[in-house]
């Protein structure tokens, strides 16, 4: 047993640091996996150089892989505003490193959307807004097709709409995480409403400047298992140092005992 202690507002709060559970889904580059838009899978293979294998089963003297991956399309990524704006923005100068207080919620969408009325409900069901900088949302059915799914345009994924974001922004939400392949339908004709929503960016800009929310953190594709209760619990958002607007992420949270 790891505790740690911290105080959320006017609540004290525990934390076991002992029983993290990853939200990350296992990218297997040889193996299935999820796909969105239909990326070109992620692959891996030893780096062959003249006089240099990189695969011991080939001789080599270690092992040296050469990685392929599209982060917003080939599993559990994290991105930034720079998903949206012509301004270079890394993730990794945007996204401070913290532990953060979270809120996980099941929602079973309807009609395949969360709308305003499902988010207010989860909100109102988590009402302690000193727990809500990161908002956690594992969408019904929950199964382990998830963690292979294609997602296409014949069985297009749910998504969030903008009235559901706007209830998230009020309630001081910065770092919101799903088990979807994006907030926003998977043909919207390019607005990316929710995205914008989120970061308070106005409709067709595409200016950092003009954003009112550029720090907030987006992250894609999570998987959540049936076993984690709704509830509020300790993130730890990690991330490679790429210098791009989004990157493969591990997002591991531990839940907390509120006095």
């Amino acid at each position: 047993m790891k505790l740690l202690h911290f105080q959320a507002g006017d609540r004290h709060c525990t934390c076991d640091l002992a029983r993290g559970v990853s939200l990350a889904i296992p990218l297997r580059f040889d193996g299935p996996q999820p796909n969105f838009f239909a990326a070109p899978a992620a692959s891996a293979a030893p780096l062959q150089m003249e006089d240099f294998s990189g695969a011991t089963r080939l001789g080599g003297s270690c092992n040296v892989g050469h990685y392929h991956l599209v982060p917003h399309c080939n599993g559990t990524h994290t991105e930034c505003i720079g998903h949206v704006v012509d301004d270079p923005v890394a993730l990794t100068e945007q996204l401070r490193p913290a532990l953060l207080p979270a809120t996980l919620v099941t929602i079973a969408p309807r009609h395949n959307i969360i709308d305003a009325a499902l988010m207010k409900m989860s909100l109102q069901r988590h009402p302690l807004r000193e727990l809500h900088e990161a908002f956690i949302i594992r969408t019904l059915p929950n199964s382990k097709e998830k963690l292979a799914r294609h997602y296409a345009a014949a069985n297009p994924p749910p998504h969030i709409d903008v009235g559901a974001v706007a209830l998230l922004v009020e309630a001081g939400v910065q770092h919101l995480l799903v088990d979807l392949p994006s907030l926003d339908p998977m043909h919207d004709a390019g607005r990316l409403a929710a995205h914008r929503a989120f970061w308070g960016l106005p409709a067709g800009s595409r200016r950092y400047t003009e954003a009112q929310r550029p720090h907030g953190s987006v992250t894609e594709m999570i998987y959540v298992p049936d076993g984690v209760a709704d509830g509020h619990y300790l993130l730890d958002l990690q991330i490679p140092a790429f210098m791009s607007d989004a990157a493969p992420s591990r997002p591991i949270i531990y839940p907390l005992e509120l006095q």
